[in-house]
């Protein structure tokens, strides 16, 4: 079976194998107070301009955003996100498990506008009973999002003026950072992620680490008493280098930009095979994430060598997968998800006309 579900189905990348194995016998500090994460912190400084950044590493994307949202968030508080967000339907009611609301706002794109937000706010203050409902405490996106769409500079602009106005912090879930970075419309930087955003993290589980989200943190009033919620919410790893070495390795000399690129480029390998046989898709995505309609006949024939993730259902005989590939995407397995969808969709039409 050749997997296209997801990004997170290979191990690490063989550098960092490497270095966790040449670096396994050395006696740290614990629970990220070693060289290897004072490094890697260096590094993510340097890449996002702001030297007064606070950097910490936790170990997957849920308990990442749980941390993060819960150590903010009042107890009379919500998080805003999009009705597609991760937090709203991936992650098992987390954030409501704190006891704090999602509150979502109605998105097709996954995205959610600086209007949205602001009509949000206002509702809830001019509403005379506002203390009777819960109050947006902070808002939270995802770039790329659930739909592997990306937000523009200027739209993250507005998004983020709305947030300062209202004083609610912007909370960005990086788990593929990387891939919206590298998408060839992308025109943000890491360094324009920092100036717009009160927090956000930099995703390496699905970016070439064995596990690993690196935490940061611009707003100063956000940094006090993190490591108490990251201890509290188990994120916090005895022998934390472990997740130090791993993104030291990966922003030492651009890796993992590198590896971004390289599944954003398999991605659209996918893509313009599809779009050449005729398919249309469910979202206008440039990242690693591609989500075709297919016929259901060519998907039946597909499953039995290559795996996808099931989307939606858009007719009685189509339905929206998503094709998801990965730093480790091996270009011969994508030549031959194409040659064999083509065979499938030339058989199927000679079906259909005869």
């Amino acid at each position: 079976m050749i997997r296209f579900e997801s990004d997170y189905t290979e191990g690490a990348h063989e550098r960092i194998m490497k270095r966790l194995m040449e670096t396994n016998e050395e006696q740290t500090p614990g629970y990220g107070m070693d060289e290897h994460c004072e490094r890697a912190r260096a590094y993510i400084r340097k890449a996002c301009h702001v030297e007064e950044a606070d950097i910490h590493f936790l170990v997957g994307g849920t308990q990442t955003n749980t941390t993060i949202i819960s150590s903010i968030l009042r107890p009379h508080q919500g998080a805003v996100a999009a009705i597609t967000g991760h937090i709203a339907i991936h992650e098992t009611g987390a954030i409501e498990a704190t006891g704090h609301k999602v509150l979502t706002l109605p998105s097709d794109d996954g995205k959610i506008q600086a209007k949205q937000v602001k009509k949000l706010y206002d509702a809830h203050w001019n509403d005379a009973t506002h203390e009777h409902m819960v109050q947006p405490g902070l808002v939270y996106i995802s770039h790329p999002t659930e739909n592997g769409t990306t937000y523009s500079k200027s739209e993250l602009e507005a998004l983020s003026k709305v947030c300062r106005e209202c004083g609610l912090p912007l909370v960005m879930d990086g788990a593929r950072l990387g891939y919206g970075l590298s998408a060839k419309d992308n025109d943000l930087s890491l360094a324009d992620i920092a100036s717009l955003c009160d927090v956000f993290y930099i995703g390496g589980t699905k970016i070439g680490a064995l596990m690993g989200e690196a935490v940061v943190i611009i707003n100063n009033a956000l940094k006090k008493d993190f490591r108490y919620s990251i201890k509290q919410h188990g994120g916090m790893l005895a022998k934390g280098r472990l997740l130090g070495i791993q993104f030291e390795t990966l922003f030492e000399d651009g890796l993992y930009y590198e590896i971004s690129k390289h599944a954003v480029n398999m991605a659209m390998m996918i893509r313009e095979a599809f779009a050449e046989e005729g398919f249309s898709f469910r979202y206008d995505s440039t990242t690693n994430q591609q989500f075709p309609i297919l016929p259901n006949e060519v998907l039946s024939k597909l499953s039995e060598k290559y795996s996808y993730s099931f989307w939606e259902k858009v007719d009685a005989k189509h339905t929206a997968v998503r094709f998801c590939t990965s730093w480790a995407t091996k270009k011969e397995n994508v030549e031959m998800l194409i040659k064999d969808s083509k065979a499938l969709h030339k058989l199927e039409s000679r079906r259909y006309h005869s």
